[in-house]
């Protein structure tokens, strides 16, 4: 290790007036009281109750540990090593901090990993205190995956949820979480003697009130926005309508328009508007600017009444459905369609449901980052095993739907940091109120999905992986991906963590024709959302192919900005002649009511 002069001792640390401390700290406190006193009442009113026939959502946490501890009990040489390994990092890092409290500076044991934000204040190195909080921390969360990718006899699975597991767990236990740990909200306590941690506690009050009794943390300010005022602006209208979709058909933006009209089916695990979010992060008010007739599905936020709706009734009522009213519409035979995540999902299961039939209505296909094989599904299958997909049939069971927010907690759950305690940090430690971000507030704002659904999606997909291996079957046809010949575009994210990039690129592997692979940069949802304008991120294309995603990125090109022009030039030439724009208010379907619709507007929770 290289020893290098010591640093400066840190600066910000400023003595408050005692007595306006003292005030802040004990209305917080009174206000601590009151929400212990609350929570204990909804506790005691919850009392004796449980999820489903006995099982809590606990078990399958403990379940997971336990099988780790039995292969070390079984295997008592691995943990004695184990053991070892921490305490001679353990060592180590105490003889640096001793060294540094001599004069000196050493190297650190351990370093956060690339884009953790959390330890970005300078005084998480430059004093040593910190410093030794945060090393200690990560040291022990190395240690701990490292135990257990190291277990004998657990399976890849077992492994992987105890990870998952472990994570949320360190996540919450970070010093960054705690006021006295994390030199930034100390600094902040100290300078404004406390008001910080009382406007927190305020917060916090407010956050449990608004959830209920359950902590419903804030993201961003849910007043800055509105459908139709500042989000989901460009203009159409809802030219069909039925209890599963309103179907939407943008105004055009040209004279003329490519003859093939395109079709956009989104997930219903959260809304549309996500492609429409402002005039400059639009991805349908780009396409209508390329002269493009695009119709987009808007999911219904269902209830109870809609709680046997199941996979094939969205494929009738969704995407048949919607091809339907657009050929009456335009008079068009054939359709080109994009399918997003989980609405991409469907669209793949009724191409292999069309092609059975010999429907060739859908002429190409273009899917957002989605999975039709689930092997390498990432961190959402460990909610998908069969204990915890029982849990969840025995909730939907109760209300006939999934409750919006339990899916939301799911996906902030694959980024606990950046997605929760980041906002705890902020709401309840600093005193702060979130920003306003468009993005966010889409995030706030999922759907309920009908219990029928969300079972069969969990169990064919996840759980038994039948679309990819061709044993779904979706109104008594057998679904053979195989079979579907159309070309196909293909996007994944190169950071996605919901449909991880392994997982998008098994795509070509199972449909029968001609499929181009395309990697954004970023994730789910700001790979796809990546306006030209904005000069953001890049994208990637192989001529070649290869069999695997590392192969292909190996030698792939890259290319900066935006993906959204090479699709467009993939998409032309599939999209026929120019044809005079069309109005959809001078179209067949009568106009129900402007963009964006009723049904996008139905809050999920």
């Amino acid at each position: 290790m290289s020893k290098s002069p010591a640093p400066q001792d840190s600066a910000g640390f400023h003595l408050p007036d005692p007595i306006q401390l003292m005030d802040n700290l004990s209305k917080a406190l009174q206000i601590g009281a009151a929400i212990a006193q609350n929570m204990a009442e909804h506790k005691q009113e919850d009392a004796g109750k449980v999820d489903g026939d006995g099982f809590k959502p606990i078990e399958p946490v403990l379940k997971t540990f336990t099988e780790i501890a039995q292969s070390y009990a079984q295997h008592p040489e691995r943990w004695a090593e184990a053991s070892f390994q921490l305490w001679q990092g353990y060592t180590q890092l105490w003889q640096n901090s001793w060294a540094r409290m001599m004069g000196e500076h050493w190297d650190p044991v351990v370093t956060p990993e690339r884009g953790d934000k959390r330890f970005k204040d300078p005084d998480w190195s430059r004093n040593q205190v910190f410093d030794f909080f945060k090393q200690a921390y990560l040291l022990t969360a190395k240690w701990a995956h490292e135990t257990i990718a190291n277990t004998a006899d657990t399976d890849e699975a077992t492994r992987h949820k105890a990870n998952f597991y472990f994570d949320q767990i360190a996540n919450a236990l970070s010093p960054s979480n705690f006021a006295v740990t994390n030199p930034e909200v100390l600094k902040q306590t100290l300078a404004s003697n406390g008001q910080n941690l009382l406007d927190g506690m305020k917060n916090l009050a407010r956050d449990l009130e608004a959830g209920h009794g359950s902590l419903r943390i804030r993201q961003t300010d849910m007043s800055a926005f509105a459908l139709g005022e500042n989000m989901a602006l460009s203009p159409g209208q809802v030219v069909y309508q039925n209890e599963l979709i309103q179907l939407i058909q943008y105004a055009p933006a040209t004279e003329k328009v490519h003859k093939t009209p395109l079709l956009i089916v989104p997930p219903w695990i959260n809304k549309f508007y996500i492609l429409d979010l402002n005039p400059k992060k639009s991805f349908i008010r780009w396409c209508v600017e390329q002269g493009l007739t695009v119709f987009v599905i808007s999911w219904v936020n269902p209830d109870k009444e809609l709680a046997e709706k199941g996979f094939a009734d969205y494929m009738h009522g969704g995407i048949l459905e919607a091809i339907s009213q657009i050929q009456e519409q335009t008079g068009e035979k054939k359709v080109n369609a994009i399918g997003y995540c989980i609405g991409g999902t469907l669209l793949a299961a009724t191409l292999g449901y069309m092609a059975a039939r010999n429907d060739e209505r859908i002429k190409s296909a273009t899917f957002f980052t989605t999975q039709v094989d689930f092997t390498y599904a990432g961190d959402l299958k460990v909610f998908a095993d069969e204990d915890q997909i029982s849990l969840v049939e025995e909730r939907m069971a109760r209300d006939g739907f999934l409750d919006g927010k339990e899916m939301s907690n799911a996906f902030n759950l694959l980024r606990s940091n950046d997605l929760i305690w980041s906002y705890v940090v902020n709401n309840y430690l600093k005193g702060k109120d979130p920003m306003p971000f468009d993005l966010l507030y889409w995030n706030a704002d999922p759907t309920r999905m009908p219990a029928a659904t969300h079972s069969f999606y969990l169990r064919e997909c996840y759980l038994y992986n039948h679309l990819s291996q061709g044993k779904m079957t979706l109104d008594q046809v057998r679904i053979d991906l195989s079979k579907v010949k159309i070309p196909v575009y293909n996007l994944g994210a190169r950071e996605d963590h919901i449909a991880p990039l392994k997982s998008v690129f098994k795509i070509g592997e199972f449909l029968g024709g001609d499929t181009q692979l395309v990697v954004a940069g970023s994730g789910h949802i700001a790979g796809v959302v990546n306006p030209p304008e904005g000069g953001k991120y890049q994208y990637w294309t192989n001529a070649k192919g290869a069999d695997t995603i590392d192969r292909w990125l190996a030698d792939a090109d890259e290319h900066p900005g935006s993906w959204w022009p090479h699709w467009m030039e993939w998409l032309s030439e599939r999209s026929g002649k120019k044809v005079p724009a069309r109005d959809p208010e001078l179209g067949k379907l009568q106009p129900l009511e402007p963009a964006p619709g009723s049904y996008v507007k139905v809050r999920g929770s």
